[in-house]
């Protein structure tokens, strides 16, 4: 079932159409995508600064969605195929994708800024910056602009959950912005 076409209003940005493609590679043929230079040369070359995530929704529903806060691939390319992959097939939260989804997928890539930390809860903003809390070895992360996250306490109570802290707990807390492509 080679050339499935995802759903597509828009020309889509790069980034998203290398998630796309290497989301239907390793579900129909078991494999990563490898990308030739010449199609990819700039994605190629730029090495990732911060992490990227790469979210699913199908039928308006989150399908997955895997990212890193930092980068943990030498290239760009490299991190966007990676997490494409893990959110298709390792998010916990959702079985693997299968090929009858694929054509209903629609994939975003979101480019992290670095982390800063926050030392002034006023300085947050749900819509414009994700969220990272750190204690110990429990860590979580929100992106921004979730659907159902309205005020700073909502992201602190949601990032708190997602990293297993109590409400009490002392923990270090990191904005970052993200660069969504659709």
């Amino acid at each position: 079932m080679s050339g499935v076409i995802f759903a597509m209003i828009e020309p889509r940005h790069p980034l998203v159409t290398v998630a796309s493609e290497a989301i239907r590679v390793f579900v129909e043929e078991q494999r990563e995508l490898n990308p030739s230079a010449e199609s990819h040369a700039e994605l190629l070359c730029r090495t990732p600064s911060s992490g990227v995530f790469v979210c699913l929704k199908r039928g308006g529903e989150l399908r997955g969605c895997i990212g890193t806060t930092e980068p943990t691939k030498p290239t760009l390319l490299e991190e966007v195929i990676s997490n494409a992959i893990a959110a298709a097939t390792r998010d916990p939260r959702f079985p693997p994708v299968q090929v009858s989804e694929l054509a209903e997928l629609l994939v975003s890539v979101d480019v992290l800024s670095s982390p800063e930390p926050v030392t002034d809860l006023t300085l947050l903003d749900p819509r414009r910056y994700g969220l990272m809390a750190r204690a110990g070895v429990k860590h979580g992360v929100l992106l921004p602009d979730i659907e159902g996250i309205h005020s700073v306490e909502d992201q602190l109570a949601l990032v708190r959950q997602k990293a297993g802290l109590a409400a009490e707990e002392f923990a270090e807390f990191f904005r970052f912005e993200v660069t969504r492509y659709l």
